[in-house]
């Protein structure tokens, strides 16, 4: 890779970092920029999109009317769960396998192609939404049609997406070939490549499910089987979470490096379990097959007894090496004092941490312990068409992955659009303002949906059965998506404001959010084989065991009352 510290230089293919000193590709640059911002803007539609939908089950306001709070679920789940996600995803693929392997990216005429296709195909299926012609929601489940151009427009994004992913792969064999790097691929890029081959696999089911149904549409091919669609669907829609979870696990890492020098306690475990996610994740999608009868008891007791909880493994070995890491690198730099001192010295004045810091708390206590717990067959008999699903991946999707990608963006913006972030202090708050929110939103769902109340229903005063505490606990909901959004909003308004407005770095080091800084005589390494150095990770791990059994078990009650033994 052809490398220059002039950006005016004739034939630079590069650029140095003046605050990180990385190399980094001019090419992939534009694209890691055009898909960050597609990424923001489909994040913002929405989460528009999100508060009127809040602002709908919550009964004391049932702000819109039926037809449109169904054009408003499709409209948020495409935008948040696929194009904000997906446009993401791309750009952190773009930086995994060029900056931190000092390589060029492979094609930018491939790039090209890619990022056309995709925002092209999320500008289709948006229109369409709109127009009223696909009010089938995000799962658009057969026999429900909508028009062709949506299902066209998810085509569009799915191949656009595999050939980002293609031009990814492409660029990890250059940089092999050229020999760019030595050693392991570092971590970061380890977690994206399990994370492009899920999408594989993911974005390839979208394609066997979509193609014959948009043909359907047209009026060229018989209509697809109802359990057909409905088993391979979940294909693309649960495991494109997978795609998620491995780009959010490679993202704690390495803004956990960044902010406090951690390193992996043991990085060969990590690689394994990144290699579990590859193997097992895809199991996950059985528990929004549990309650379908197209797929046999056998199946389903294999999948939720045994097979699932080796992906749940891997997230179980990320949860513990993480903060471990952290622990052991602040105790290093001098934070030694009793139990918690590292976690009370940690740098929580920098947005990526704290952003990184409340996306592991949320997505491990939060939508680990419920989803490990809906994925129990006869628990989710009972559960699954209820507001914990909701409330379950709103944990996951939103205070896991979306957390995390924006506590990135607070290093990403000034490194790719060399800009220091305007309104610094507002900066600080917005990951907690969108946590917090986030927190409410889920625990008010799964409250909620503990009472009975349904999923994707809009109106519960008709049916005159649930009580005062059931309204309560969307009115919690409610008021979390007020808080959540108000976050969000913030986040769009940074984002943009410094891209217009600004600092630019102009060759110098771009301002520092905070680092943990060393204490008295530090000893780098000194304590990685001393296990009492974790032991504020082992009582936090401890912790975590009794929520998950506490909460595990009184679903085991729940369901004794439903189902008394005779």
């Amino acid at each position: 890779m052809q490398s220059s510290t002039s950006l005016n230089e004739p034939g630079a293919e590069s650029r140095r970092c003046e605050t990180t000193g990385l190399s980094v590709c001019l090419g992939a640059q534009r694209f890691i920029k055009l898909n960050a911002v597609s990424a923001v803007v489909f994040l913002l539609l929405g989460g528009i999109a999100a508060i009127l939908l809040a602002l709908t089950r919550w009964q004391a306001i049932h702000l819109l009317p039926v037809d449109w709070f169904y054009r408003i679920l499709t409209f948020h789940g495409l935008n948040m769960l696929i194009f904000w996600i997906l446009f993401f995803e791309v750009a952190v693929l773009y930086f995994a396998c060029t900056i931190p392997l000092n390589c060029k990216l492979f094609s930018k005429k491939v790039a090209w192609v890619s990022f056309a296709m995709m925002l092209v195909g999320a500008i289709m299926v948006d229109v369409i939404i709109m127009m009223g012609k696909a009010d089938v929601m995000m799962t658009s489940y057969l026999p429900l049609l909508a028009h062709p151009v949506f299902y066209l427009g998810i085509i569009l994004v799915a191949v656009g997406t595999l050939i980002g992913v293609y031009n990814y792969f492409a660029t990890l064999y250059i940089a092999k070939r050229d020999k760019t790097y030595e050693g392991s691929v570092p971590l970061v890029t380890f977690g994206a490549t399990a994370a492009a081959i899920i999408a594989v696999v993911t974005l390839l089911h979208g394609a066997i499910v979509m193609i014959p149904t948009f043909t359907f549409s047209m009026g060229w091919t018989p209509e697809p089987d109802p359990m057909w669609y409905r088993m391979i669907w979940w294909g693309l829609g649960h495991q494109s979470q997978q795609v998620n979870v491995c780009a959010m696990v490679a993202i704690w890492y390495l803004v956990a490096y960044l902010t406090t020098g951690a390193k992996p306690v043991n990085e060969a475990v990590c690689r394994t379990a990144f290699a579990l996610y590859v193997l097992f994740i895809n199991l996950a999608s059985a528990h929004h097959l549990l309650v379908d009868p197209g797929v046999g008891a056998g199946w389903k007791i294999w999948n939720t007894s045994y097979a699932m909880y080796l992906a749940v493994l891997a997230s179980m070995i990320h949860g513990f090496t993480l903060p471990a890491s952290v622990e052991i690198a602040m105790r290093e730099k001098g934070y030694v004092k009793g139990l918690f001192g590292w976690v009370t010295s940690a740098p929580w004045s920098n947005p990526a941490f704290s952003g990184v810091a409340l996306s592991v708390l949320i997505f491990g206590f939060i939508g680990g312990i419920t989803g490990v717990t809906l994925g129990t067959q006869q628990i989710n008999i009972i559960a699954h068409n209820t507001l914990r699903i909701t409330g379950h991946f709103h944990a996951t999707v939103v205070g896991g992955t979306s957390l995390a990608f924006m506590a990135l963006t607070y290093y990403v913006i000034p490194l790719i659009f060399r800009r220091d972030f305007i309104w610094r202090k507002l900066a600080r708050l917005q990951p907690w303002m969108f946590a917090i929110g986030i927190l409410f939103v889920s625990l008010g769902m799964s409250f909620a949906g503990s009472m009975g109340v349904a999923r994707r229903s809009w109106d519960i005063e008709s049916a005159g059965i649930y009580g005062p505490a059931a309204h309560l606990k969307l009115g919690i909901m409610g008021i979390g998506a007020i808080l959540a959004f108000t976050g969000l909003l913030l986040f769009a308004v940074l984002c943009v404001g410094t891209l217009l407005f600004g600092q630019k770095t102009n060759g110098r080091a771009m301002a520092d959010w905070g680092v943990a800084q060393p204490l008295g005589n530090a000893k780098p390494g000194s304590l990685i084989h001393d296990h009492w150095a974790m032991k504020g990770t082992v009582a936090l791990t401890f912790v975590f065991l009794a929520c998950f059994a506490v909460y595990y078990f009184a679903n085991w009650k729940a369901l004794a009352d439903v189902w008394p033994v005779r």
